[in-house]
């Protein structure tokens, strides 16, 4: 059974992201919400984004509220944000398959990559 899931990891601080909201659209002709949550201690999700029957071939984008969690920390930081809302599309093409997209950030960068 396929299913996406993320985390995240403050690079700045050497840390899980932990209380950043993550928002998971389904872009199918229009950009419609699909799940929100928000990371936890270990700066994953508590469970998949999505899952099974849930998990459709199709293109999608996560939108994290990096700077949201940024301003929370009471970092120095000019406003606005270098780094604000992150948004990463990619398609989901093997609905069998499991799709992990981890999330590096920091203030002032952020990458991505395909995991296990």
């Amino acid at each position: 059974m396929g299913r996406l899931t993320t985390h995240v990891l403050d690079t700045a601080r050497g840390t899980p992201g932990v209380g950043i909201t993550v928002t998971v659209y389904r872009l199918d002709g229009e950009r419609r919400e699909v799940v929100r949550t928000v990371t936890n201690h270990d700066g994953r999700c508590d469970k998949p984004l999505l899952e099974g029957v849930a998990l459709e071939a199709g293109r999608y984008e996560i939108l994290f509220a990096a700077g949201d969690y940024f301003r929370a920390q009471g970092l120095n930081l000019p406003e606005p944000l270098f780094v604000d809302e992150v948004v990463l599309r990619f398609g989901i093409a093997d609905t069998d398959q499991h799709y992990h997209v981890p999330l590096l950030v920091s203030p002032w960068s952020y990458s991505t990559y395909r995991g296990s």
